[in-house]
């Protein structure tokens, strides 16, 4: 069953208008169809890449015909000056539709995402190496979640170094940083990050002094005897728009003034980058939280007179992630681990006693592998 019921150029050919079947109706604009034709003159057959730059489409392009094939599935047009004939997918043009109501002024996250609390997570998406490894649609299943809560679980993993890497490759590339392609989290003497001792550490994001920041963290667990050290998950962007609904000003400050952070390692390694707590997009998606007590630096981008609401801001921020109302608490077992959105899902841990020993490896990989292996599968 066709989604169109009709085409008719408008505009003196600058666009179409489409009629749906529910009677609704969508415009295209004739440079935005020519710049995206499918033909193997513009787009190579292979890969799918442009052939063509928008210099190549000439500045009074139009339509001179447009048609719905009898079946209902393709949309043909004619084009001039540049006599050029494309057909279009009536599905593809569906999925590809912009011409709707813009509120810019609105907050929004992507809908492909959902946000929680404790309260509202009643399961943590979870998957055995074995399975992640052997099939492929229950391990879709599980990317789609990790990509949903971004925050997942895995099990049955190998207990041995270097593990890590291996459940990396199952969905991306690993991102290699001055702490090495991975990294080990345990106590160690004269610690050069604070992760690296038995301290607790308060919720944050990774890596928030690099450019880019890497947006994918994986923690891996191959000892496990130690009393405390429990791990804990908060949802940033849920902790983001509660503090949009208890505090409007507040978080108009956090996403329009930028937050320094900065590490200074061993071996010439010097880290310092600018991001707001909270990011949004030009158009208000909101996209990251940066969130990093340890690693913050001195905030110079913001007013002087703005400063102290600010830093009220900062304050009220911090104690909402600290809510323990919004975190999702447990203790890996040696040869589980667990994967979250680095630019989204903040993770804490409790402080964990001398006795025993607590041995995590970690690495990080970015969202597009993951992203791209969603889609290929």
């Amino acid at each position: 069953m066709s989604l169109f019921k009709s085409v008719k150029v408008i505009n003196s050919g600058k666009a179409i208008l489409v009629t749906r079947i529910d009677g609704s109706s969508i415009r295209y604009h004739s440079t935005w169809l020519r710049d995206n034709s499918n033909d193997p003159k513009t787009r190579d057959k292979n890969n799918g890449q442009r052939l063509i730059s928008i210099s190549d489409i000439p500045v009074n392009t139009y339509i001179k015909y447009a048609s719905l094939d009898k079946d209902g599935k393709n949309i043909t047009l004619n084009f001039l000056p540049k006599k050029k004939q494309i057909k279009f997918s009536v599905k593809w043009l569906e999925t590809h539709a912009y011409d709707k109501k813009q509120n810019n002024s609105k907050v929004w996250i992507h809908r492909d995402l959902k946000t929680w609390s404790q309260a509202t997570l009643k399961r943590v998406p979870i998957i055995s190496y074995k399975l992640a490894k052997s099939n492929k649609k229950l391990f879709l299943k599980w990317l789609k979640s990790l990509h949903c809560y971004g925050f997942a679980k895995m099990s049955g993993c190998e207990k041995k170094s270097g593990t890590v890497i291996k459940i990396a490759k199952l969905f991306g590339y690993v991102r290699e940083t001055n702490y090495g392609k991975w990294f080990d989290v345990k106590s160690k003497l004269n610690a050069v990050n604070l992760a690296y001792t038995n301290l607790g550490l308060q919720a944050h994001t990774d890596n928030p002094y690099r450019n880019p920041v890497p947006t994918m963290q994986i923690l891996h667990c191959l000892r496990s005897s130690a009393r405390g050290g429990d791990s804990k998950v908060i949802d940033g962007f849920k902790a983001a728009l509660r503090l949009k609904k208890e505090n409007k000003n507040y978080f108009n400050l956090l996403s329009k003034y930028c937050s320094r952070f900065e590490f200074k390692g061993k071996k010439n390694v010097h880290l310092k980058s600018r991001f707001p707590m909270i990011e949004l997009s030009p158009d208000n998606e909101l996209t990251a939280v940066h969130f990093n007590n340890r690693s913050i630096a001195p905030i110079i981008d913001v007013p002087y007179n703005d400063m102290p609401n600010y830093y009220k801001a900062y304050r009220k921020f911090s104690s909402i992630i600290d809510d323990p109302a919004m975190a999702t608490t447990f203790k890996l077992a040696p040869g589980e681990c667990f994967i979250l959105d680095n630019t989204r899902v903040l993770h804490a841990r409790t402080a964990y006693s001398g006795t025993g020993s607590r041995w995590l490896q970690g690495c990080y990989t970015d969202k597009d592998g993951l992203l791209s292996t969603i889609l290929t599968l």
